[in-house]
């Protein structure tokens, strides 16, 4: 399936979560097998040559593993507090109301690892400038941000390569 295709398959849920917003919703794209089997594989397209793939919680959990599985390559969890045993690193970062963290196992990332970061939306950029920022304390070479949507209107894909990294994204959807 094209892009073009795949975008056919991602609802639009108007007024969720608040009146005003146009939600992308990934659900109807994951519960498609050939969809979802092709996003896979145009996002491994372009995640070629990462050593490891990361991906954070929740929804790049769904991308980033069959993605690495594609490659047949690591995956690195991108989590949020108190998920993960043992010592971690974090980051804290800002949301539209609020602040967030993110944490990371060290251990999980050899150093000089090539991390491509996978995701199924870029909006304004927050956890995706986070959790980039997250890699390379762990010493972990991190040049590309993939994801499924991008929403070019809040920003964020301008922001991630203003921070130095490639932005490739499937299908894009103008507006909020």
């Amino acid at each position: 399936m094209t892009p073009d295709q795949l975008k056919d398959l991602v609802r639009s849920v108007p007024d969720f979560p608040a009146p005003g917003v146009l939600f992308r919703d990934i659900t109807t794209l994951v519960a498609h097998g050939e969809g979802l089997r092709a996003s896979v594989g145009h996002l491994a397209e372009r995640a070629r040559g990462a050593d490891l793939v990361a991906g954070m919680e929740a929804r790049g959990f769904i991308f980033g593993a069959a993605v690495a599985i594609e490659l047949g390559i690591g995956f690195v969890p991108v989590r949020k507090p108190g998920k993960l045993p043992g010592p971690t690193i974090g980051i804290d970062y800002d949301l539209e109301y609020g602040t967030d963290r993110l944490e990371i196992d060290p251990t999980a990332i050899p150093p000089g690892a090539r991390v491509a970061i996978v995701d199924d939306l870029i909006a304004t950029g927050g956890t995706a400038l986070a959790a980039a920022e997250l890699l390379r304390r762990a010493a972990a070479r991190v040049e590309s941000a993939l994801f499924v949507i991008d929403l070019p209107d809040l920003g964020g894909a301008d922001r991630l390569r203003t921070a130095g990294l490639a932005v490739d994204a499937l299908m894009a959807f103008p507006g909020h």
